[in-house]
């Protein structure tokens, strides 16, 4: 491994014009000197200044990074490399057909395919997205359903990368597409029974909220469509979906602390949907279908989560009847329901573990797992009639495995491994994970990875990842494309934060609202652990986060600023308070449950403590690259590009700063499965320039 001191290039940064636009709320006015960039979200192309400014932009990251362009080039093949070109899913079993994916040498996506009754059977290729995906800038397909006799498969495009699918509907008989084209949904069609009737969610154009779920007969326009649902709250998702034993059509309305769930027969697809539970203040609550009663997941009167049953006509709250009572120490966080038996999903000290329940008898057992730092999680169980159950299994040094686990006799099988090309060893990599303590006193957990040989002196590089938000874990998993920073010598580290699920609900409800600080305070605790432990130092340390993550990096640099070498935000939700003002852009008022509503003078105070974009104050920051895309509907380009803006004007160091936005993509970045190892092929790029690292 080569390291020689990067030699920046001395060229001038874009320079955005300030045009001041001031905000009074609560008697407290903002000057927000870059307002003027969301103009493109509210014209489109015809926003001139905006595009200007972001290709000026790239253009200033192309030229700094142009002496890493062939050290990028080379990671990218080292990473594409790793990668069974050539390659199929285990097939899965549903209504006497197996499905699966395979993709073929230098081809950028899939052909979706099944094999009716056995694996020898002659193949029959549903979809060929390699060749509908050939010449788009960007292609996905989502929400993949079979009528119930088998001939006709239900599928959302994307070609934009917003998030917004158009369904169609293929003949699987004749391979006709079918004329009518349903625009604007959630790529989430549902079959009723009768082969003929479709339930999708339909998306508000402007702001892309999920407001109905409509009702599709075949052969008639999709303008004619009825809606059978439509979500008044707008603090609430809906969606869609079908029972697992198929005598169920279910519509789900959630927020961050209440739910509610519609259902009607399957096979009677006009009847009016009617509420299972009315929806009752923060009490979360999911809905199982078996032959005999129904099955729900509630968060009332249970912190963590409890099983209950009802009757399937008595479905209201005061019938329902407990089967697993609410543990302090564990987190219930999923089902998966069979004829005969049920898995629980259940997290204990961080780590899932798979419950396995016969129905009849009532009796139990788990499945075991070894390693100090894993993920295990349901995989594809479409089939309610089986006793198999097939779960994923990966870790920080384990590639991504499925297996088949017999519920009867507990034997298992190994289905399929990610086979990492080239030689990839697990012995070669060291995992650990240990505890930083929180200034409450909280012990937060960190798994780390590095290559053996790595030496805890303070000088190796390290770089810290973490979300810690909406309660999502941060559950370690392998990665091929961390082998190229592995084995040049960084640590990898994953910090367990608040925000999250990892140590069960209060984990989550302790790093939201008002106790969102403690998701940052978390974050630097750990970087600060690391650095007390040499793992490293404050100058080979750095940070990295995307979307609510991309929050995360943008608050502790204000925090902390000195403790970071590099950071990396990606797709980062920095400007809060003004994106959770304006509730045309989307998802704002979905999101009020997790991060406050500003228009409340407390909720305002608060978030204005740790809202990036208005915390950046003239002093010095770290090396920093940021990374968005034009088209993102989750976290819009504009609050990146201001932020960005805003500590050029600011920051008071020489540091390198970079935004690259991606013109023709969203908020998941590229489509094809090998366009999106450029944009980690940059990312590294820029940690190794900054460690001196160039081969």
């Amino acid at each position: 491994m080569k390291k020689t001191t990067y030699q920046w290039p001395q060229i001038n940064a874009p320079v955005a014009p300030a045009q001041p636009v001031v905000r009074k709320l609560h008697g407290d006015p903002v000057t927000d000197n870059y307002y003027w960039m969301i103009d493109y979200f509210r014209k489109g192309p015809q926003s001139e200044q905006v595009v200007s400014y972001l290709e000026a932009e790239n253009a200033y990251t192309d030229a700094m990074l142009k002496g890493t362009r062939n050290f990028q080039d080379a990671l990218f093949n080292e990473m594409k490399a790793r990668i069974k070109e050539k390659d199929e899913t285990v097939p899965v079993f549903k209504n006497g057909y197996y499905y699966y994916t395979r993709t073929e040498e230098g081809k950028q996506y899939y052909k979706y395919c099944r094999k009716k009754g056995n694996l020898s059977a002659p193949e029959e290729i549903l979809l060929d997205v390699d060749a509908m995906a050939e010449g788009k800038k960007y292609f996905s397909l989502s929400g993949f359903t079979v009528s119930e006799n088998n001939e006709l498969l239900a599928y959302g495009v994307d070609e934009l990368s917003r998030r917004q699918y158009t369904i169609e509907i293929k003949n699987l008989i004749t391979g006709t597409v079918y004329a009518e084209r349903i625009t604007g949904t959630a790529g989430d069609p549902v079959w009723a029974s009768d082969n003929a009737t479709l339930f999708y969610t339909a998306n508000n154009p402007v702001s892309l909220l999920s407001e109905k779920i409509k009702k599709h007969r075949l052969n008639t326009a999709p303008a004619d469509d009825v809606v059978v649902y439509e979500e008044t709250d707008k603090s609430n998702y809906i969606g869609v979906e079908k029972s697992k034993n198929n005598r169920y059509i279910f519509i789900l309305s959630q927020a961050t602390v209440s739910s509610e769930t519609f259902y009607i027969p399957a096979d009677q697809p006009d009847a009016a949907f009617r509420s299972f539970q009315p929806r009752m203040k923060e009490v979360l609550y999911e809905v199982y279908a078996l032959e005999d009663r129904f099955l729900i997941i509630t968060n009332q009167y249970a912190l963590n989560f409890r099983l209950m049953e009802t009757p399937l006509d008595q479905t209201t709250a005061d019938h329902w009847k407990e089967i697993i009572p609410h543990r302090s120490e564990v987190l219930l966080q999923g089902l998966e329901v069979f004829q005969h038996f049920i898995v629980i999903n259940e997290r204990k000290h961080g780590l899932a573990s798979l419950r396995v329940r016969e129905l009849n008898s009532g009796k139990e057992h788990y499945i075991h797992f070894e390693e100090a730092a894993y993920t295990a999680a349901f995989h594809a169980n479409p089939e309610f009639n089986s006793n198999t159950l097939r779960y994923s299994y990966t870790s920080l040094t384990t590639p991504a495995s499925i297996y088949d686990y017999d519920m009867c006799t507990r034997e298992q099988q190994l289905k399929k491994r990610q086979e990492v090309l080239g030689g990839y060893s697990p012995q070669d990599y060291t995992t650990e994970r240990i505890d930083a303590v929180a200034k409450d006193g909280t012990k937060i957990p960190i798994s780390i990875v590095y290559r053996k040989g790595f030496e805890k002196n303070g000088k190796a590089p390290l770089l810290l990842y973490s979300y810690g938000a909406y309660g999502i874990s941060m559950d370690v998993g392998f990665n091929s494309t961390q082998l190229s920073l592995l084995n040049r010598g960084f640590a990898f580290a994953v910090a367990h934060i608040r925000g999250g699920q990892d140590l069960g609900r209060q984990w989550y409800e302790d790093g939201k609202l008002m106790k969102k600080l403690n998701t940052f305070t978390d974050f630097i605790c750990c970087g600060q652990h690391l650095v007390q432990q040499q793992y490293t130092s404050k100058e080979h340390l750095y940070a990295q986060g995307g979307s609510a993550g991309g929050l995360l990096i943008g608050s502790v640099l204000n925090m902390a600023p000195d403790l970071w070498h590099g950071a990396i935000a990606q797709v980062p939700f920095v400007d809060v308070i003004n994106t959770m003002l304006d509730e045309s852009i989307p998802l704002t008022t979905n999101e009020f449950d997790e991060w406050g509503n500003p228009k409340n003078k407390e909720a305002y105070q608060y978030m204005k403590q740790y809202s990036p974009y208005e915390n950046t104050t003239a002093k010095a920051y770290p090396h920093l690259l940021v990374t968005t895309g034009l088209h993102d509907s989750q976290v819009q380009y504009f609050e990146p590009a201001k932020w960005v803006a805003r500590l050029r004007a600011l920051k008071t160091d020489r540091n390198i700063l970079l935004l690259h936005t991606n013109m023709h993509v969203g908020h998941g970045g590229a489509s094809g499965r090998f366009d999106y190892l450029k944009d980690i092929a940059m990312n590294y790029a820029f940690l190794f320039a900054l460690e001196g690292i160039q081969e």
